[in-house]
């Protein structure tokens, strides 16, 4: 038999009607890096599909803010006229592309968690308000990481900007000699250049942040998020200290032993710690445990090349409960 773990963030149990509440509240576990990747995405696409538009748009507003000075007498009228000119122009710009990115994170959003909307969100906490629990809270472990992500995503924006500058450098302490059209046609090809960089950058990290988001919801569905574990379980077996997994035999409804979690180093610590708590057998079985780690994903079946170890390993725990298989 295994014995407790000794650690652990959290030791509450989670089930199916706890993570359905948690999902009700907002809570749900997600790549912040994925979304935004495809957000700057869309804007970079969409900037360049509307490149003509917007050149021509910004270009007409940068005449019209020169074109007062040829004007003998500025009135207020005048003034008023150009507000509202920059005003229309602002947004003729602008909301295609904000159309784009909103969606864009939807889309991204969906993908990743579903169709969730709740409300509950939205509803305002007191409890946000305690400045102890909101300074805990902000240099917790996952908001310090948050907050490094976040430094190193400004010190890319940064360096790139940077050398996309100094390298056009000679150019742009020359650009006073030419007329506005070509500054701004210039600018808008540096600034494409830089979000182009960023993006190529950003997906990089959203690849790894995807890949490390998924593993961390694996382990939680293995573990504290699968309830399979504390009411379906029949044994967990051990190799002992490293791996873990759980299997569930029910000969009116199953045509073979079913593996319903499995686990590695801390994991697998939680899954003994679990099948301690709701008295589920845990059974020391080096290869066994080895073999079905390896070889059957939560879920399936056992196959048969390992059906007669386990039919002996349930045989064993159970006629350790008086009871017939």
């Amino acid at each position: 038999m295994a014995e407790d773990s000794g650690g652990g963030e959290k030791t509450e149990d989670a089930t199916g009607r706890k993570l359905d509440k948690a999902r009700e509240e907002g809570q749900v576990g997600k790549s912040q890096e994925v979304p935004a990747v495809f957000v700057l995405l869309a804007g970079v696409a969409i900037l360049h599909v509307l490149a003509s538009f917007i050149y021509q748009n910004m270009l007409d507003v940068m005449r019209d803010c020169f074109s007062f000075q040829s004007i003998p007498h500025v009135s207020a009228e005048y003034f008023i006229h150009l507000f509202y000119r920059y005003i229309e122009a602002f947004f003729k710009v602008l909301m295609p592309v904000l159309a784009v990115v909103f969606f864009a994170a939807l889309v991204t959003n969906f993908f990743q968690v579903g169709f969730v909307i709740s409300w509950k969100a939205l509803e305002p906490k007191f409890s946000k308000l305690n400045p102890i629990k909101g300074f805990a809270q902000k240099f917790s472990s996952t908001a310090f990481v948050e907050f490094l992500k976040s430094i190193i995503k400004l010190l890319i924006v940064a360096i790139v900007t940077y050398y996309a500058v100094v390298n056009e450098l000679n150019t742009i302490l020359n650009l006073y000699d030419n007329s506005i059209g070509f500054i701004l046609a210039y600018v808008m090809k540096i600034s494409y250049l830089i979000f182009m960089r960023v993006l190529m950058i950003m997906a990089f990290l959203a690849v790894l942040d995807f890949a490390f988001q998924k593993e961390v919801k694996d382990e939680h569905k293995q573990t504290e998020g699968d309830p399979q574990i504390k009411s379906d379980a029949d044994v967990v077996v051990t190799n002992p200290t490293h791996l873990a997994v759980a299997i569930k035999y029910d000969s009116l409804q199953m045509d073979a032993p079913k593996i319903v979690a499995k686990g590695a180093g801390m994991v697998a610590e939680n899954i003994k710690k679990i099948a301690n708590e709701n008295q589920v057998p845990i059974v020391e079985n080096k290869e066994l445990a080895r073999n079905l780690y390896k070889h059957v994903e939560t879920g399936e079946y056992v196959p048969l090349d390992l059906y007669q170890a386990v039919a002996e390993l349930l045989a064993y725990v159970y006629n350790m409960k008086g009871k017939s298989m």
